[in-house]
């Protein structure tokens, strides 16, 4: 089976380890990505340490959501990261507005992150693993990579480990949202700063030490095969 380059945004991949790379670093955004969807986040908790006033520490984060944004669109450069941030503050500000509780600005959070791990837990059994899906984003063809055993059990162990940030999040956070409460909003914060891009950028790291070990080629779409080679019956 000869080696066949892919490409995704202009940029050519031989091997399916090699395009996974680049679609997680992609999805993080970089470091700029990474620090401004910690920056609201801290900026809600240190307000709230400091004056306990919940209308106080959603303007400001919002604020400072807002400044970023504004950022990116006079330097011209991509607002996705920081739409995406803006999105989860403003849907945590409205559940924490709506109750009055302060903890409530992490449940949605807690609850994406249970949602995510599901997911992804569902797409590992049923043998269609969500990483497969970043394959046929550059091969062309979203399902193709289902016909190489190997590649699936490739994907599958990638999903398993972005699986386990999400887990740990849920695990540390929820017990602390329904125990502590109100009482428990700086240790939230806290702990959803120390378990978000730290941890994720861990898992990377292990994801990479994976991809690192294997060379399995990409086999573009065409009439015999996007990813096996082998003809169709």
């Amino acid at each position: 089976m000869s080696t066949a380059e892919a490409t995704s945004g202009g940029t050519a991949y031989e091997t399916v380890e090699a395009a996974v790379r680049a679609q997680l670093a992609k999805a993080l955004g970089g470091k700029r990505g990474i620090v401004e969807a910690a920056l609201p986040t801290i900026a809600f908790t240190v307000s709230w340490i400091v004056s306990e006033d919940l209308r106080t520490s959603l303007i400001v984060s919002i604020a400072l959501a807002v400044v970023l944004l504004v950022a990116r669109l006079v330097q011209r450069s991509t607002p996705q990261f920081v739409i995406n941030s803006l999105i989860g503050i403003a849907i945590g500000a409205f559940f924490a507005a709506r109750t009055g509780e302060a903890k409530d600005y992490y449940l949605p959070g807690i609850l994406y992150n249970g949602g995510y791990a599901a997911a992804m837990l569902l797409s590992v059994v049923t043998r269609w693993p969500l990483v497969g899906f970043m394959i046929g984003s550059v091969t062309g063809d979203p399902t193709g990579w289902r016909k190489d055993p190997g590649i699936v059990r490739l994907c599958s162990k990638l999903t398993w480990l972005l699986m386990v940030p999400c887990l740990v999040r849920v695990v540390v956070q929820l017990p602390i949202y329904l125990i502590w409460g109100n009482d428990g909003v700086a240790a939230m914060g806290v702990a959803k700063i120390a378990l978000g891009w730290p941890l994720q950028v861990a898992a990377l790291g292990a994801m990479v030490l994976v991809l690192a070990r294997g060379r399995t080629p990409i086999q573009p779409a065409s009439p015999i095969g996007p990813l096996t080679g082998e003809k169709p019956s």
